[in-house]
């Protein structure tokens, strides 16, 4: 497999800040149209472990967004990342798939089915190489590369040692808007505080993310399944 530049898949220069933790290139399968200028990405993430109503959440977000031609990326993790792939898939939308191993790996083993199928039919991404296994390094990288490739991140549940929390703090600094589920931020942990003093901010309703993101030129549909 060859490596594409990152600045060729998204379209565009990177500004100083977007290129600080930027890779140079990334290995791609599948529709790379789903990076290209015309695209709009909101990245769902959140814990491996998550309990079903954070699941439902996931799920259904992911749903609303597709009817609203919005490409969801996830980290094809356990949990809400499987649940937001999922329901973007099952709503006739467009997945994008962020890896922290190389294309060639699974991990989890659980998600080899759900990997094929988003390689065939969607996006999947990664800045490692074939071959590459999973390391713990490798994932906090993946994620501050999903804020990069994304428009939005909202996070649906975590907590105080999620990876997602990497992704968070990195959609912060590239001033991308950061939403909080607001059952999260009804929690008693710490987190969800500390990110909305730094700009995050409640998801209520599906309109508060679609006011502050650019609307879809292009309408990328997934083939039927």
């Amino acid at each position: 497999m060859k490596t594409t530049p990152t600045v060729e898949l998204l379209g565009r220069h990177l500004n100083d800040v977007e290129a600080r933790y930027a890779p140079q290139s990334l290995y791609v399968a599948g529709d790379r149209d789903l990076l290209a200028p015309g695209t709009v990405r909101v990245s769902i993430v959140g814990s491996r472990t998550a309990g079903k109503e954070g699941l439902r959440r996931a799920k259904r977000l992911a749903r609303l967004l597709a009817t609203e031609r919005i490409v969801v990326v996830s980290g094809l993790a356990l949990g809400i990342d499987t649940a937001a792939h999922r329901g973007a898939m099952e709503a006739g939308g467009s997945t994008v798939g962020v890896l922290g191993t190389g294309l060639d790996s699974f991990y989890p083993p659980e998600n080899k089915t759900l990997q094929l199928e988003i390689a065939h039919r969607h996006l999947l991404v990664s800045q490692f190489a074939p071959g590459s296994p999973p390391k713990k390094h490798s994932f906090p990288q993946r994620n501050r590369t999903m804020a990069l490739v994304s428009d939005a991140t909202v996070i649906v549940e975590a907590g105080e040692t999620s990876g997602s929390l990497h992704q968070g703090w990195e959609a912060l600094r590239l001033a991308r808007p950061l939403f909080l589920m607001e059952s999260v931020v009804k929690s008693h942990l710490e987190w969800p505080g500390k990110m909305i003093g730094y700009g995050a901010r409640i998801l209520s309703d599906i309109e508060d993310l679609l006011a502050v993101i650019p609307s879809p030129v292009a309408a990328p549909v997934a083939l039927a399944i």
